[in-house]
């Protein structure tokens, strides 16, 4: 199993895969569907956006022979609950999917935490290299934050049109994610390792 997903900070085996071809694989799914859904519906955008994130997966372990936890434990659930969407014809489902995998790694990260275990670094060890409290402090804000992301999802697709819940996927959660991930670089700097490392 340890060829299967990210191994541990600092391993120098770890493949390398270009930052702008990450962005795509992890964002083109959901842009295949939102387009899918604006000009067939929530059905067959549902089987498409199955189809492209196993071809997102397949690539990535072709390019890296790995396969990120979070991608996969995404596409996992995306092809479990695309499929009860698809074969109950109930986009409820579907709808559930953001809300169950924000909900499941908020609580990876903060019971890691319980534990003692800062996970958040073996997934963005690659990017930043943080002391064990800079990684703590990290962890405990994603941890938290993606619970607020299931809950805006529970209160998005409750309270509005199917259309709107789609858009607000690739409208919504990516400039809110963007504008949490960029608040996080005070942190991210004061805890920096190569910093530390200067002062000393």
């Amino acid at each position: 199993m340890t060829n299967l997903i990210e191994r541990e900070p600092n391993d120098p085996q770890k493949a390398e895969i270009n930052p702008f071809l990450k962005l795509a694989l992890e964002l083109g799914p959901l842009i295949v569907f939102f387009f899918a859904n604006s000009r067939f519906g929530i059905f067959t955008a549902t089987a498409v956006f199955m189809v492209a994130i196993s071809i997102a997966l397949v690539t990535s372990w072709v390019l890296t022979r790995k396969l990120a936890m979070m991608p996969l434990i995404t596409g996992i659930v995306v092809l479990v609950f695309g499929s009860l969407t698809l074969y109950l014809q109930d986009d409820l489902f579907i709808k559930l999917k953001p809300t169950i995998v924000n909900s499941l790694f908020g609580g990876i990260l903060l019971g890691g935490l319980y534990f003692g275990k800062s996970l958040l670094g073996y997934v963005f060890d690659s990017v930043f290299k943080l002391t064990d409290e800079g990684w703590r402090l990290l962890t405990f804000r994603w941890g938290i934050f993606f619970f607020v992301l299931a809950i805006i999802n529970e209160i998005v697709w409750r309270n509005f049109s199917t259309d709107f819940w789609v858009s607000f996927k690739v409208f919504g959660f990516m400039p809110i994610t963007l504008v949490f991930t960029l608040a996080q670089m005070p942190l991210i700097s004061k805890h920096s390792v190569a910093e530390d490392s200067k002062k000393t």
